[in-house]
């Protein structure tokens, strides 16, 4: 199934890790910079994060918008929206999708809710996701609801995890990780997820000791699968969306 949000050409018909870095390691949300792991080259990029306006925008390698996240005000479940491209300032855009808190509890523990309305090849029906786990501590899931209230079955389609050197066989830190994404998946779309996380949930420590231990086994471990030469998910994730 094809899950394009923002287009076709960020969909792979193969599953894809892309690793994700913050361009500066001294002030949070300065940037980011997102390479394909298998050739290296840059895929997308975020300049610089301004604040003030509450927007952010994912550009392609030479600058041009691709996506702009909002955050909407005021909002209890800290609310964003996306727009496609570059939004315009009293101009009326619908976003394509909207991404809040599932509750005003817990902090950084409680999961996201994402509703996409409506997209490339999709009906007018709004679809949902569900994103569980810690982004502050790189170890979350995407998962994939199906259109609103039809009750599909729940699909794994992208996943964030610590980055490990592949030589030294060492995790590295949260400034540099993973997206790993399923079949079809639109890749624009899952980096406007990640900059909302960044926003909301930002780099403070949230979870339980357990919990890092538990992401960093994941990592290196064996609770990896190899797949098309990758190490996209876990042993026993739910179905991936093909």
């Amino acid at each position: 199934m094809e899950h394009a949000v923002i287009s076709e050409e960020y969909c792979s018909e193969q599953e894809r890790e892309l690793t994700v870095r913050k361009t500066s390691l001294f002030a949070q949300g300065d940037g980011f910079a997102v390479y394909d792991h298998c050739t290296g080259e840059l895929v997308f990029r975020v300049d610089m994060y301004p604040a003030v306006s509450g927007e952010l925008v994912l550009m392609n390698p030479v600058g041009a918008p691709i996506l702009t996240v909002r955050k909407k005000r005021p909002s209890l479940h800290h609310r964003w929206e996306g727009f496609a491209g570059e939004r315009v300032e009293g101009q009326h855009q619908k976003p394509l999708f909207t991404v809040r808190r599932s509750s005003i509890f817990g902090g950084n523990r409680a999961g996201m809710v994402v509703e996409v309305h409506g997209g490339v090849g999709l009906t007018e029906a709004e679809t949902e996701y569900r994103i569980e786990g810690s982004f502050s501590q790189r170890c979350c899931k995407v998962l994939f609801e199906g259109i609103a209230s039809k009750g599909e079955a729940t699909s794994l389609v992208a996943e964030i995890k610590r980055k490990v050197d592949p030589d030294a066989h060492v995790v590295l830190g949260k400034d540099v990780f993973s997206l790993f994404l399923a079949p079809h998946f639109d890749a624009a779309f899952a980096m406007g997820l990640v900059l909302v996380l960044d926003q909301i949930c930002g780099d403070e420590p949230d979870a339980a000791v357990e919990e890092i231990d538990s992401s960093i086994a994941s990592l290196t471990g064996d609770h990896h699968v190899g797949v098309n030469g990758g190490t996209l998910l876990e042993e026993h994730p739910p179905e991936l969306v093909m």
